[in-house]
């Protein structure tokens, strides 16, 4: 979900999990797809917050949108970080969203929706470890995203 924000592979990811989903009624793989994809733009609208100095002021405005496309599960919200400085963007992302994926699976959340985001948590199973899997890989991934990032000069 957060190799490309929205591209071939996000989609096929998504397809894959509504296709388990439709089969099975097992909403496991929904639940891994959507922290996936929750995570890139929730991890920048941290990052812009918490590391300001490593973003422009457009870029912390912008980052602030994120929250919301981030708890909406709009992982889009990221694709314009992720164009202007891709090495730390997606890998960052990628490493937060994995570890958000795989603690969902872990602590065996489901997602009975295949959209929807923070709205749909709570008719899942066990959303209170759903949410605490996007919280900790959105904070692990703006964590290095902003240790990452180089300070913005002024002339930025």
């Amino acid at each position: 979900m957060a190799i490309d924000m929205g591209g071939p592979f996000n989609k096929a990811a998504y397809a894959f999990s509504i296709g388990i989903f439709t089969d099975t009624g097992d909403g496991a793989f929904m639940a891994a797809v959507m922290v996936g994809g929750m995570v890139p733009p929730l991890a920048i609208a941290l990052a812009t917050t918490f590391f300001k100095n490593r973003f422009t002021d457009e870029e912390r405005k912008s980052g602030t949108a994120n929250y919301i496309m981030g708890l909406s599960f709009v992982t889009e919200g990221a694709i314009p970080f992720a164009a202007a400085d891709p090495l730390r963007v997606i890998t960052s992302s990628v490493i937060g969203a994995a570890i958000a994926g795989g603690l969902t699976q872990f602590f065996h959340s489901t997602i009975p929706a295949p959209h929807g985001g923070i709205f749909v948590v709570p008719l899942g199973d066990a959303p209170i470890f759903f949410l605490l899997s996007l919280i900790i890989g959105a904070v692990i991934a703006s964590i290095i995203l902003g240790l990452w990032k180089k300070p913005v000069t002024k002339t930025e």
